[in-house]
């Protein structure tokens, strides 16, 4: 918004931001609907997990392995050729409530 109220056209942010024309023209037409409210980031967004459709087996081989996610992983890469970092696996367990 500063640049292009210091009169720089939508072709020349498309340049500064490395998107296209069109992505430039969808900010600004939500900024002219939504304003402020258009900015944030919105639910949904993002890479979605590998592990959907796994939470049964997971709990399992949490029951198992005695709560050990190393063994989890390597599991998952060994069976599924699923690789995944830890800290993922962390975050699908805090998400599903596992």
């Amino acid at each position: 918004m500063l640049l292009s109220h210091q009169k720089r056209t939508i072709t020349d942010l498309s340049k500064v931001f490395g998107l296209s024309r069109r992505t430039i023209e969808r900010w600004f037409n939500d900024w002219a609907v939504g304003g402020v409210d258009s900015l944030p980031i919105l639910p949904g967004r993002g890479v979605k997990t590998r592990l959907k459709g796994y939470e049964e087996e997971i709990a399992k081989l949490l029951e198992v392995h005695s709560r050990n996610l190393k063994n989890v992983l390597l599991h998952f890469e060994k069976e599924h050729n699923i690789k995944i970092c830890k800290k993922t696996l962390q975050n699908f367990l805090k998400d599903t409530g596992l």
